[in-house]
């Protein structure tokens, strides 16, 4: 893109950090809105992936990351008895390979600190909606912001743009089953470098994050997650939590004593998942990434990862092209068949780990394992869990 542009950046979580690090690097002038009164991390923790890191490579983040983080060489899941139903190693993708367990916070002060304007980031704004030809933004109490020559639209899952354009998203609805996160204190826990998952049939689901440190407390950290049906979230109390201590005892004997110090469920975040196909992620000027683009369900572990590759594309885009539409499409492009492979795939494995179906559960129990060890269904299930996968059959 030849010229300066005038660009607003909707949204501070790691979408729009990234787009405003790349952005600001081209030289362009931005404004960055952010709804929270206090910008900061939503969540507990998530996998970056290979295709994640090689972003943070790009911005010169890479080092500091691995530094806050935690390397995991092995995703590792078992039925409560113990029957093995996943078991892969990263070097099996290719030597040296890893993913990095990492706190929200550390991801959001890594990139906050990156962004020279970060201290303008104009906090507590709201938008409500969009002119996608003028570049003009509205927020909730009615006041104008524009016009811009390019909006990118990072405000999340629910994004309130995206709902001011009707008939962008192909495809808009909210997964029945969400999950139960926090952060434990590792202590001695003896997997630091291990993703473990335990499964009781697709209705109970417990999984142990390894993240490394946290920007604010000592020691290394886990998260924990455990997944709910969505109306059991809405109603989470203090007999839930104690039901859910029992069922962590039954199920993973090892790992309930650390959740010594969950005493309430106000310490448990609750997460409900949408699944949103956007076809062609743009409109007029303005233009959209990670999960207000193409929220997923979190079996694959891409989310954060995604957000890191749609800013990277855009930037690239924008740089390739003398004109906007030309970017916008080159960007929707570039994208378009890595973010199906995902999606689908994310969209077809969530009923065999989140769901009533009890006979998908028994199905996934004997299949996934024998089918891990055979060489061709072994390789793509290590492409899928690298993030690396970017095509159907090549």
């Amino acid at each position: 893109m030849h010229g300066r542009l005038r660009i607003a950046i909707v949204g501070y979580g790691a979408a729009g950090q990234a787009a405003s690090l790349f952005l600001a690097a081209q030289g362009h002038e931005l404004s960055v809105f952010e709804q929270a009164a206090v910008p900061g991390p939503v969540g507990a923790g998530f996998l970056l992936q290979p295709t994640g890191l090689e972003v943070l490579a790009r911005l010169g983040l890479r080092e500091r990351a691995l530094e806050h983080g935690q390397r995991i060489e092995r995703l590792y899941g078992c039925t409560a008895q113990g029957r093995r139903v996943m078991d892969m190693r990263y070097a099996d993708h290719a030597p040296g390979c890893f993913g990095l367990g990492m706190t929200r916070g550390s991801l959001f002060a890594l990139l906050r600190d990156a962004y020279p304007d970060a201290g303008r980031v104009r906090t507590g704004v709201r938008m409500a909606r969009v002119d996608p030809e003028a570049g003009v933004l509205y927020d909730e109490a009615g006041g104008a912001h524009g016009p811009f020559d390019l909006v990118v639209a990072a405000d999340g899952a629910h994004s309130r743009l995206r709902a001011s354009l009707p008939g962008l998203a192909r495809r808009e609805s909210v997964y029945p089953w969400g999950a139960l996160w926090c952060l434990l204190p590792a202590g001695d826990w003896p997997h630091a470098g291990v993703l473990q998952q335990r499964y009781a049939g697709a209705r109970e689901m417990i999984g142990l994050l390894p993240v490394g440190r946290r920007s604010d407390h000592d020691g290394r950290w886990l998260t924990f997650y455990f997944s709910l049906h969505g109306d059991a979230l809405e109603r989470f109390d203090d007999a839930a939590l104690a039901r859910l201590r029992g069922r962590v005892a039954a199920l993973w004997p090892e790992a309930e004593p650390l959740l010594a110090g969950v005493e309430a469920p106000g310490q448990l975040q609750r997460a409900r998942y949408r699944d949103v196909v956007m076809p062609v992620p743009f409109r007029g000027r303005v233009a959209f990434l990670g999960d207000a683009a193409h929220a997923m369900s979190p079996q694959l572990g891409q989310g954060v990862n995604m957000a890191l590759l749609d800013a990277q594309a855009l930037a690239g885009a924008l740089a390739s092209h003398a004109r906007l539409p030309d970017a916008l499409r080159a960007y929707a492009r570039g994208r378009r068949r890595h973010l199906d492979v995902y999606q689908r795939l994310s969209r077809w494995l969530t009923p065999l780990f989140q769901s009533e179906r009890d006979g998908l559960a028994r199905l996934r129990d004997l299949a996934f394992g024998p089918l891990g060890r055979l060489p061709l269904a072994r390789g793509q299930m290590l492409k899928i869990l690298a993030g690396t996968k970017r095509a159907w059959w090549r």
